[in-house]
């Protein structure tokens, strides 16, 4: 009788990197194909992160106003990740579910749909970015020196929206249909280009203009551009599993209908997150640029350590979706808790080494004691509620990956809006804690999200979506 070969952890993770158009997601070792999967979400999230933390690392060294107007703007044009991330899960999960159904021209028709619905939020946000950018930063409490450094910023970074819009859309497709690595190339060649721009722009290195904040724009949206173009070029290639064609892009109404009816739960979900957020740093604001770079430093340290977590969280939202298209609800389920498992064990490491070495992390973007403390306060208390964090992303991407993206919309809705705000105004405000009862507020959230989210999802109802 033949023995099947065992795969070392280093021959795993070279499939997992070079992707494998022949892997079927729905059949096999559970934890197997999980790992395949989310190898490469997490290096794509890892690639996503470093946009951030690039310019925030560069941006420091013009000064504390520079490092706000980065911050106050980033506040707003999450509402437009919330929009691109919503459309992007409503077209992992119906892409997944036509894949795991074994229906690839149904999938690539989807993908098409997706592109056309990219274009139409791109042109409509780029326009209000372009036309109102001061408006922007006066909404969120900008002060004065900020308003007259960071304007142009501001206008570039709305502008060139449609690279922020149509390289989530491009690497949702990829992982809808299990090309996770094809998204993680996208952004690794994104960032490349971001990295060594970054500093040639801002600060005039060899051939280049001294741009100053303007710089971190230019390079950015040239990086994300490259970026969304060599998925664009694969995507018609044909080299994946999803081959754009002519007819593809041929507008469909009902398919259009049915990512916009999956994707508005997905929109409004991000949209309650991320508008709590908006909301969260206009009260930061009042206390002084340095509160809000301390929160900004932070929070981007905050989104590069959960990679792992997050990566875990797409690949939930995949196997869901292709487990369910293939008629496996139980296999769908049991991928899910293991996934959860994952996300604590990493979470909780994570934790105790941000608590470790809390002082060189914050140190090494900002020496300014004030901004220093306002960021170590805010990691602390971050850090507490990382292993709950880490469970309820699990299951929310699981809900998002079933198409029954309306739930985490109201869990949402209750854990930010009923929750988090009256909680973060009455301690910061009401009771005099100042930025610290903000980082509080997140911290009660962000446990109660992952309470609610394991609540709801043993309820089995999300196995019952048709998409």
């Amino acid at each position: 009788m033949a023995t099947q070969k065992i795969e070392t952890p280093w021959q795993l993770f070279k499939q997992a990197v070079a992707g494998d158009t022949e892997i079927d997601y729905t059949q096999g070792s559970i934890a197997r194909v999980t790992l395949l999967l989310a190898i490469p979400m997490i290096l794509e999230m890892a690639m996503e992160s470093v946009f951030a933390v690039v310019d925030i690392f560069f941006v420091a060294g013009l000064g504390t106003e520079a490092v706000a107007t980065v911050g106050l703007t980033e506040a707003m044009i999450t509402l437009l990740y919330a929009v691109a991330i919503g459309l992007s899960m409503g077209t992992t999960a119906m892409i997944a579910r036509r894949i795991g159904e074994k229906n690839t021209a149904a999938a690539s028709l989807a993908a098409g749909q997706a592109i056309w619905i990219g274009v139409f939020v791109s042109v409509f946000v780029g326009l209000i970015g372009i036309f109102y950018a001061r408006n922007i930063l006066m909404l969120m409490g900008a002060d004065e020196i900020v308003l007259e450094t960071g304007e142009t910023y501001t206008r570039l970074m709305f502008g060139g929206c449609f690279t922020i819009v149509f390289l989530f859309l491009v690497n949702a497709i990829f992982r809808g249909a299990g090309d996770a690595s094809l998204a993680m190339r996208a952004l690794t060649l994104a960032n490349c280009i971001n990295i060594v721009l970054d500093p040639c722009l801002i600060y005039g290195y060899g051939p280049f203009p001294e741009l100053g904040l303007t710089g971190a724009a230019v390079a950015t949206n040239i990086g994300r551009g490259v970026g969304m173009m060599y998925g664009l070029y694969y995507l018609c290639s044909g080299r994946g599993r999803i081959h754009l064609h002519l007819q593809h892009l041929k507008i469909q109404l009902p398919v259009v209908i049915s990512l916009l009816r999956i994707s508005a739960g997905g929109v409004s979900q991000f949209l309650i997150a991320t508008a709590s957020w908006v909301f969260l740093m206009q009260i930061v604001s009042g206390f002084g640029s340095e509160a809000v770079a301390g929160y900004t430093i932070a929070v981007r340290v905050v989104m590069f350590s959960i990679l792992p977590a997050w990566g875990l969280s797409n690949a939930a939202a995949t196997l869901v979706g292709q487990n369910l298209g293939a008629g496996l609800p139980e296999r769908a389920e049991a991928t899910v808790w293991k996934i959860v498992k994952y996300n604590s064990i990493y979470m909780g490491i994570a934790s105790v080494l941000m608590l470790l070495f809390i002082h060189p992390i914050v140190e090494f973007f900002t020496q300014e004691p004030v901004v220093v403390g306002y960021a170590v306060q805010c990691l602390r208390i971050f850090a507490a509620a990382f292993v709950a964090w880490g469970a309820g992303m699990a299951i929310i991407q699981a809900f998002n990956g079933a198409g029954d993206t309306m739930t985490p919309t109201w869990i949402n809705l209750f854990c930010f809006w009923v929750v988090q705000v009256p909680l973060a105004y009455t301690l910061s405000l009401g009771l005099g804690l100042g930025p610290v009862g903000v980082f509080w507020s997140v911290f009660v959230a962000d446990i109660l999200t992952g309470i609610v989210g394991f609540l709801v999802f043993r309820r089995g109802k999300w196995k019952l979506r048709m998409v």
